[in-house]
């Protein structure tokens, strides 16, 4: 019996079927003929814009050029070689305040970073150097020396009539994509949250428009688009946009930075004394704040407010403060955040325990840092 031999060798003529087939597959797999001819569809006419459109138009294109992109950077070095280097530290947002150059963002942006870079609406590039600090507000000034035409300073509205409903805006840089616009409402109003200092922001706005990473420092804008707060913070266990986000109010931001690019940082008004830790009158018995101390020439001292003093092995106790206005003083943060509200040179009357009686004391607020 003889045995069939296998080559492997394909003919011609199966390949040349192989190809034509596979070309016929290729350009017509269904085995459908070609219909000739075909059009595309008809655009419908889309007519005029609604009014709350183009009123979302006009705000970006009014107000984006001034929204800069903030990318603060540390310095580290290399292990190896030992050189310096500038890493990325973080990213926000910030505004045009004013046609010096001068830039506002929130004071987290830019708190770690050893050199800071603004980027325009045109993509300049320009480094920034540091004018002032509020970290307590969560606000800092940063100084560009931009050229007069890309310093577009934002419009300035207000926030004590604002009210809850009110359409929103945001522009910033979340996840660093820039310009990019989010819309809302007012959430809510006169909210409370805690700055990188662990102090209270009061008065805060809470909105919906969705804020992100890279947000911060950026505008939250009223429908008219000017500028009502500093978006500063989310909500969210995530650390993405969750449906809250809360934004310094206008009000605040307006009488902060002018502070700082004065003096380079917020003095604020106080009475110009030391005091006793709030556990201190918890133990005694007693409600109020103790003095320890009266700062000589300040607004305490010519009110004539008693501070705590030694006598032998006795102390005796100075005047207790309970109320300043109309407020009950329990702790340090009451009076910091009844006075913060005041500025340097206000006249403010201070309730205080004193043997035994409550007396009245009118107190002008000193400058403290």
């Amino acid at each position: 019996m003889k045995k069939t031999s296998h080559t492997g060798k394909v003919s011609p003529l199966a390949l040349l079927v192989v190809i034509v087939l596979g070309m016929i597959l290729l350009f017509n797999p269904f085995g459908r003929k070609p219909i000739k001819n075909v059009e595309p569809r008809v655009v419908t006419a889309r007519g005029d814009l609604a009014e709350d459109e183009k009123n979302t138009i006009d705000i970006f294109r009014t107000t984006s050029n001034s929204v800069v992109f903030i990318t603060s950077k540390a310095v580290r070095r290399n292990l190896f070689s030992l050189n310096a280097v500038e890493i990325p530290q973080g990213t926000g947002s910030g505004i045009v305040w004013d046609n010096n150059g001068r830039i506002v963002t929130n004071f987290h942006v830019i708190s770690d970073a050893n050199s800071i870079e603004v980027t325009m609406a045109d993509q300049s590039k320009w480094d920034a150097s540091l004018v002032g600090v509020a970290p307590d507000k969560d606000l800092a000034v940063l100084q560009i020396k931009a050229p007069q035409r890309l310093l577009q300073p934002i419009a300035i509205g207000e926030s004590d009539t604002l009210q809850v409903g009110q359409k929103v805006f945001a522009i910033g840089n979340p996840f660093g994509l820039d310009q990019t616009m989010t819309s809302g409402i007012i959430s809510a109003l006169d909210r409370e949250i805690n700055a990188i200092t662990g102090r209270v922001i009061q008065g805060v706005i809470q909105t919906d428009a969705a804020i992100n990473p890279g947000n911060s420092g950026g505008p939250l804008l009223d429908s008219a688009g000017r500028l009502i707060g500093i978006n500063t913070a989310i909500y969210s266990p995530s650390g993405s946009y969750a449906g809250i986000g809360f934004a310094v109010p206008v009000t605040e931001v307006n009488r902060v930075i002018p502070l700082l690019i004065q003096d380079g940082k917020l003095l604020k008004p106080g009475l110009g004394v030391t005091l006793a830790d709030s556990r201190i009158s918890r133990r005694l018995g007693v409600e109020g704040m103790i003095v320890l101390e009266v700062q000589r020439d300040s607004g305490a001292y010519k009110a004539g407010l008693r501070p705590t003093q030694q006598y032998g092995g006795d102390i005796i106790l100075g005047d207790i403060i309970q109320k300043i206005k109309d407020r009950n003083i329990e702790n340090l943060e009451d009076i910091q955040n009844v006075l913060e509200k005041h500025k340097i040179g206000d006249m403010v009357t201070v309730t205080v325990l004193r043997d035994s009686e409550q007396i009245e004391l009118t107190i002008e607020l000193s400058p403290i840092n």
